[in-house]
């Protein structure tokens, strides 16, 4: 761990991340209170149903709803990614910060819904593979 200024760096292995230090809790409460507005303003597109198969990687089975947020834009070209669980609210619970080595890239998969099981699930998800890793980050 090292801090920098106003905020702290946490080194983190391949272990599962259940908390998050937070200096300044008012700054981490803007950014979920941000990402609502943007959520709320944009339709949640769900394009690859759970237990479809990925377009180019048949192999890979979304183990819940895939899709994005209309009118956004990621890194990728396309909208903020979005895994939908089956969770009784419809809010925003976390957030899967993702590395990919192949792609050269990282991004953002914000998670609604999600049930504790299904966000154990999603985080295996995007471990599993050598070239991509990510960390949760839960609402709390």
């Amino acid at each position: 761990m090292a801090h920098y200024g106003s905020f702290m760096v946490i080194y983190v292995g391949n272990d599962y991340v259940d908390k998050l230090a937070e200096l300044h809790p008012s700054n981490s409460d803007g950014f979920w209170q941000t990402l609502d507005k943007l959520a709320a303003e944009s339709e949640i597109v769900i394009d690859r149903p759970k237990g479809s198969a990925h377009p180019s990687y048949p192999d890979f089975v979304y183990p819940l709803d895939y899709g994005y947020l209309k009118g956004t834009s990621s890194s990728d070209g396309g909208g903020i990614d979005v895994w939908r669980g089956s969770g009784p609210t419809g809010e925003i619970d976390a957030v899967m910060c993702i590395v990919d080595l192949m792609k050269r890239d990282s991004e953002i998969k914000i998670l609604v819904g999600c049930t504790e099981e299904e966000k154990t699930i999603l985080y295996r998800v995007h471990n599993e593979k050598l070239f991509m890793k990510g960390i949760l980050i839960r609402r709390r």
